[in-house]
């Protein structure tokens, strides 16, 4: 009896240095964000992003969304737009951010 050990039909006289590795992964689909307008109580904005925004405005409307959402709960969602990634969403969101009131609402409009 041998004590050499057998292995697998598929891999028998292969040699690491004949298989080819990539060196790095190919990157993971980016997953979409969304950029929110809400309409909070006493009808002022907040702006937000999210993955999904129907969750998200729940969060903010049973208090575990932003500080200032538990001040003013929102009341509606006035607009939405989404993103390739994440960062191009927070882009997005510090621009609406800067806007004054009457023109944030005209962001989400300008691109639909």
């Amino acid at each position: 009896m041998s004590t050499e050990m057998r292995l697998p039909w598929a891999i028998r006289g292969l040699s690491l240095h004949n298989l080819t590795v990539p060196r790095t992964l190919p990157d993971p689909p980016s997953t979409p964000y969304w950029l929110y307008l809400l309409e909070c109580e006493g009808g002022v904005y907040y702006a937000g992003i999210a993955l999904d925004v129907e969750q998200r405005f729940f969060q903010h409307v049973f208090g575990l969304g932003a500080k200032f959402t538990r001040a003013r709960p929102p009341v509606r969602v006035l607009a939405a737009r989404k993103y390739a990634d994440k960062g191009a969403a927070l882009r997005a969101e510090i621009r609406v951010k800067a806007l004054p009131r009457a023109r944030k609402l005209a962001f989400f409009e300008a691109m639909a």
